[in-house]
């Protein structure tokens, strides 16, 4: 069964869900990429990377937070940043270690990138997650 989720706290996706949550055992969440954008939909952070990491953290933990999920049991990112400047890729990295979300650990890549979807935008993160049985959750 595949659970199609769209975060009423996030700005709503034009043609696609914030996440997927896919139930075989364990179930397994498949978030579209994390944007900084705010709740009306505008850019977070306009030409500051780091700052539009940082939404895209919080905006990350809003769509794990809608399947069941959280930080703690993301399997894999692909970390997007609009530059071919190292020091700038590093820096978003840095949100991203800050946030915990690397503690999992968890795979990842970082990749610069030529351009996102949005205008002015620099940063977006995918990400799967696990959800954890809810039963699990309340002991």
């Amino acid at each position: 069964m595949i659970r199609r989720v769209t975060t009423p706290a996030l700005f709503p996706p034009p043609t696609y869900s914030h996440a997927s949550v896919v139930e075989a055992g364990t179930r397994i969440a498949f978030l579209a990429g994390s944007v900084p954008l705010d709740g009306e939909g505008n850019i977070v952070g306009e030409g500051d990377p780091v700052r539009q990491a940082e939404q895209v953290m919080a905006n990350l933990g809003e769509q794990l937070r809608a399947v069941g999920s959280d930080l703690a049991h993301v399997l894999s990112t692909d970390v997007y940043v609009v530059s071919s400047d190292t020091a700038v890729l590093s820096a978003v990295w840095e949100v991203v270690e800050a946030s915990g979300l690397s503690a999992g650990p968890h795979s990842s890549t970082l990749l610069g990138v030529a351009c996102l979807g949005y205008t002015g935008q620099l940063v977006e993160i995918t990400a799967t997650a696990a959800v954890p049985d809810e039963s699990a959750q309340r002991a």
